[in-house]
């Protein structure tokens, strides 16, 4: 559609989005007054009004009544009922995914490992421990154990360059999660990982996968309070 037959809306929102993306009105930051934009597009405040608004409708935008319009902190986002590709899902909001790979090895089933991935105390189950960041700001710290069985090659793989999701998705195709989520403080380990304070507030999730019937890996997905987020979409069966 030319810019002509579009909306006059439209081009206001356009302008306002592209402004975001291209960093000219960053996250915190106030984007122009209502009546400035009016000027400058050559339209009614209401013809603003309603651009805005439906930016702010969208989580965009933040409107304060007697202050102005700010542009909202932008937080990851992930599905809960799904499991997702973490790296597609921050190269989809067109930023960069980089992993940085703290471990990968082999280790001794711990019992609580044991007992998530019914497998037996002791016996040697494949451990990593990953960082991945989003333009270089950690989101994610995955600590992930797989059951050596049905993902033989896992220690061989370059997780710098592909994800643990995205190698068992292809070797042994995940048919069932289970997830829980709790809010918890980080320890140490994970200040220092994810780059954060001690009174921060992160979100973990536990998860289990199944390949038909069989339980293939068990992990820990902390993430940053303040940086993520997690959704849930159902349909409502009538």
């Amino acid at each position: 559609m030319s810019d002509a037959a579009q909306p006059r809306y439209q081009r206001i929102k356009d302008y306002i989005l592209s402004g975001i993306r291209d960093r000219h009105f960053l996250p915190g930051c106030k984007i122009p007054p209502e009546l400035e934009l009016a000027r400058q597009f050559g339209v009614s405040r209401m013809t603003v009004n309603k651009a805005v608004r439906d930016l702010a409708e969208a989580g965009i935008l933040l409107r304060f009544a007697g202050d102005g319009t700010y542009v909202a902190e932008r937080k990851a986002e992930s599905p809960l009922l799904d499991i997702n590709n973490i790296a597609a899902e921050i190269e989809a909001r067109g930023h960069r995914h980089t992993a940085h790979v703290i471990l990968l090895e082999a280790a001794p089933a711990s019992e609580e490992v044991a007992l998530r991935l019914s497998v037996r105390a002791g016996g040697a189950v494949y451990h990593s421990l990953i960082v991945h960041c989003e333009d270089d700001v950690p989101i994610q710290l995955e600590d992930r154990y797989v059951n050596p069985a049905f993902a033989p090659d896992y220690l061989r793989q370059d997780f710098s360059e592909r994800t643990p999701n995205d190698y068992l998705m292809q070797s042994c195709p995940l048919t069932d999660i289970e997830h829980s989520v709790e809010a918890v403080l980080p320890g140490a380990a994970e200040q220092a990982l994810l780059g954060i304070a001690a009174a921060e507030p992160c979100l973990l999730v536990l998860r289990r996968t199944w390949s038909h019937k069989k339980l293939v890996s068990f992990a820990r997905l902390t993430h940053p309070g303040l940086r993520y987020k997690l959704r849930s979409q159902t349909r409502v069966k009538k």
